[in-house]
Formats: structure tokens, sequence, C-alpha cells
């Protein structure tokens, strides 16, 4: 059975970043208590490569990698915000911020949490379509 999905947008507090995700009404997403998702309230919607587009801003993103220096944290210059990043779990998609799209887009679903604290132990339990409820 095919899910119908539709341009959904979003982006930074600043609106230098945009993006758009095609996504269905109803998402799934997680909410990890790793140390730098708990301290950036980062609640995850994996988008798979060919549905994920940067709409504007590139030039005003910026980098941060740690621990393994796998997953790619963008985060925007100008307000800080990280509206989207290249997750080491799912290296051919995308993680964005569920709290990052348009207030209008008409997502809704269900957030999981997940162990993030715990990654090495976890990381087995997250469905790779996570993005589809």
């Amino acid at each position: 059975m095919t899910v119908e999905t539709k341009p959904r947008h979003g982006g930074c507090h600043c609106g230098a970043v945009r993006f758009t995700a095609d996504l269905p009404d109803q998402v799934a997403a997680l909410s990890c208590n790793c140390s730098i998702c708990a301290m950036t309230g980062f609640i995850h919607v994996i988008v798979p490569e060919a549905d994920f587009h940067l709409e504007s801003g590139q030039d005003n993103l910026t980098d941060y990698r740690f621990n393994t220096g796998t997953a790619q944290h963008l985060f925007c210059k100008t307000c800080g915000v990280k509206s989207f990043y290249r997750p080491r779990s799912h290296p051919d998609a995308w993680s964005v911020n569920l709290r990052c799209f348009d207030a209008d887009q008409g997502l809704s679903g269900r957030i999981e949490p997940f162990d993030g604290a715990n990654w090495e132990a976890s990381i087995g339990n997250i469905n790779p379509q996570m993005g589809q409820a």
C-alpha cells in the first residue's frame, strides 16, 4: 500500500534556512534523550534523501560533529536552530526536527521515546521507515 505524501514546509527561527519534506499527514517521530537532542529539544522525523529539499540557506548553515564524527549536525549561523541534520543511524536520509515544520502543515502522529543516551544498545530498535506512521 502506497502512502500519499505531500510537500511540508519548514525552516529555522529567523527564516534564513528553509526546507521542504515530502511526508504523509501522519508521521512517526522519535524523542531522543542523548546529550545533544535533550539540550536542543530535537524531535526526529526521518526523511529519505529523495524526499528532502533544502530550498534556501545552504550558505547559512554551519556543521558540528562529535563522538564518532559521523552525524552532521547543521545549525543556522544566524539564529542557531538545528532544523535538520544527517544522522548516523540513517546516513542516506535526513532527520528533520518536527518542531521546525511550519504550524500550518497539518502534520500529526505519534512521538516515541528513544534511548539515545545508550545509543549503541538502542539503535537496533529504530524502524528504518521511521518517518511513516
